[in-house]
This record gives structure tokens, sequence and C-alpha cells, in this order.
């Protein structure tokens, strides 16, 4: 396999949210329990999160209420459609930023992409913000487009197997993969230990790759599916009518614990232990995620520092996480020919992991600017 991740793209939206402020917010909601009222705190104080970014304002104790909040500060809980409408406005703008982040790093020409896959599962639309990506962006016409919906925290694996086969059928291919979350347009009012964890933990957030031939970047050597069957009803992700409703149940992180070693065992190479490679991308879907896989696999803080600080920066924005991940460690800076495992966690209960490695010294390939898909070429 010689796809290689050429650049990765961020973005996120202007309103910040401060973890404490936001934990009040919630305790002080009228209509919450005697248990919510415990939890609420206990949930947010341990999420290891300081800040997280978000679409809508109101959510700002600072600002003025709008229809997720009354300027009294009581949360209302819009329906599932009104939630929607705010995707369809918010979402495009998030998945265009990122998809130009990551285009403008790789150096590559927007008329050079020859395959686009989105990534969502947080609202539905058509159009879709793919749409958005080639007419903003100047992407040919007739580029290839391709959606992973629904797959929740996991689904930038499958959305990266598919521009690695893509480039890997014709080396002259260049997949732009674009994953853009709005988590905390469900968010509301609750004494559900699941919706209190999903409200202390969510944020919003997009990330994008171009992946090409060869050259210098990450180079994907390899992926890794594993399902727990017993964790189905552990985490899943339906809609419901006032927004769509995570389950992730305090079982998850032991059975995350108990099955993480065996689900990335095809990516560790023969004879060496996880904790020989230097970097580990894990998602941070929470802070108990985080400590099981780091404890089942024996890895040093070291090769987390990467996946907390996300956690702690931005919170889970779903699939667009793990990239985040992969950029700070990009960032932070990867030797040549260093090793990256990357894996998420997904409904299922799924664990999608991929083997990397880190390509400083490579050429990049030169990409044709003009270079048109076959499928596309006199298109008007």
């Amino acid at each position: 396999m010689t796809a290689t991740i050429r650049a990765i793209g961020t973005a996120v939206p202007e309103t910040t949210l401060d973890q404490g402020r936001v934990r009040e917010l919630f305790s002080a909601q009228p209509g919450l329990g005697r248990l919510g009222s415990r939890l609420v705190p206990a949930a947010f104080d341990a999420s290891a999160v300081d800040h997280r970014h978000t679409v809508l304002d109101e959510l700002d104790t600072s600002r003025a209420g709008g229809a997720f909040r009354d300027d009294d500060g009581t949360l209302r809980s819009p329906t599932t459609g009104a939630r929607n409408d705010r995707y369809r406005e918010l979402a495009p703008p998030l998945f265009v930023a990122a998809a130009r982040d990551a285009v403008e790093r790789a150096g590559v020409a927007p008329s050079a992409v020859t395959h686009l896959v989105t990534v969502s599962c947080t609202g539905f639309t058509q159009p879709g913000p793919d749409i958005d990506i080639v007419e903003r962006l100047g992407l040919p016409a007739g580029v290839f487009r391709h959606h992973v919906g629904f797959m929740g925290c996991c689904a930038a694996f499958p959305a990266l197997r598919i521009a690695a086969a893509f480039v890997d059928a014709d080396p002259d291919a260049v997949a732009l993969v674009v994953c853009a979350e709005l988590c905390t347009l469900h968010v509301r009012a609750s004494d559900d230990p699941d919706q209190i964890v999903a409200n202390s933990v969510f944020g919003d957030g997009a990330a994008a790759v171009v992946v090409a031939s060869g050259g210098a970047g990450l180079r994907l050597d390899g992926f890794a599916t594993a399902v727990v069957p017993e964790g189905a009803s552990e985490m899943a992700w339906n809609i419901g009518d006032e927004g769509f409703e995570m389950v992730l149940s305090t079982a998850v992180p032991k059975l995350v614990g108990a099955h993480v070693p065996d689900a990335v065992a095809p990516l560790v190479q023969p004879g060496s232990e996880p904790a020989d490679v230097p970097v580990w991308a894990v998602h941070p879907g929470g802070r108990a995620i985080l400590d099981r896989t780091q404890e089942a696999l024996g890895l040093p803080d070291t090769a987390m520092a990467s996946s907390r600080r996300v956690l702690r920066e931005h919170g889970n924005m779903s699939s667009a996480t793990v990239l985040f991940v992969l950029r700070d460690a990009v960032d932070a800076g990867l030797e040549d020919g260093s090793a990256v495992v990357a894996l998420a966690f997904g409904p299922g209960l799924t664990v999608e992991s991929a083997r990397l490695t880190a390509v400083r010294t490579e050429a990049s390939p030169p990409v044709d600017p003009e270079r048109v898909p076959v499928a596309t070429a006199g298109a008007t």
C-alpha cells in the first residue's frame, strides 16, 4: 500500500465553551431531578475537557438566548427537524473550511482532486455539503463523490480505506476525505446518565485529509476492524424526536479495555509490543476510554499525549476527532519512519484502526493540476 496522507486540515466553530460554565448551565436546569443533580457536576468534572467548540452561540451563557436556550438560562429542546435545519445551515461552512485547509497544506490544486469522500453522523441533507465543497473549492464538477453516513465516531477509518483503495488502484488519483460533526446540536437537559455524559464531552469540528500516492506525510500501511457483539447495546446512535440519542453506557470503557489488544494485534509487528509503537492516535471518546486503552496496551504517557490534548482542548467531535489527534501528533513532530497506530470506537461495539508510517524525506510525486477524471472529460 502506497497511499499516503499528504496533509491534514482542521476547522472549528468560532464559539468556545468553557467546561466550567457549561457545567453550571446544565446543573441549573429547573427540571433536573435528584439523580441528575448529582450526575451532571460529576460527569463534567471527570471529563478531562477544558473547553469545546459549538455552532450554537446560545450555549455560551454570556450571549443572548436562542432556539436552544431562553434568556433566563433555561434550555429548550427543539425537534429533530429543527435541529437538522441548523445542520443544513451550519455544517457546510465547516466542511468547506477543513477541506480548504487540507488542500492548501498539501499544495494540491483543487482541480487535481479526483475523489471526494464526506463523513458525518450528526445531520442529514441533500444536496449535501459535498456539493458545497465542490463549488466553493473549485473541484472538478464531475469529481467522484461518496458519503459515509451515521457510522459514529469510527467513521473516518472506512473513509480512509475508501480513499486508499482509489489511490492504490490509480496512482494518479487524489482523494479528499472530509469529516464534519455538529454534535452539540443534540444536547438537551436530561436525567439520563448517557445523555449527561454526552452533554459533558461532545463538541463540534471538522477535519480533512488529502490522500495521494507516495510522497511525504503519513503512509497508510494497513487497516483492521473488530466487532465486540456484547457491546451492541452499550454503544448505539439512534434518531429520536428531540434530536439524535447517544447510548454510551459505563460498560464501554471496560469492554474497550478487554478487547482492544486483540483488535489492534494485526497492526503490531510480530515480535513487538504495543508500547514499541511510539504514538497511538486513540479517539478520545472520553477520559475513561483513554485510560482503559492505555492500561490494556501498556502504553507510556507519551504515546497518548496527542489524544489527551485533543480531548482537553476540543472534547469528542465524533468522526473528525481522530484526525485532529493525527494532526496534533504531526505538529508535535514525528521522526522519519516512525510508526503510528490510530484507532476509534463506534456503535456495534466496533473498533476501527490503522497503522501509519511517518515519511518526512521522500519527495512528493508531482500532481498534474490539469488532470480531470476520465469519466468527466468534456463535461461542462
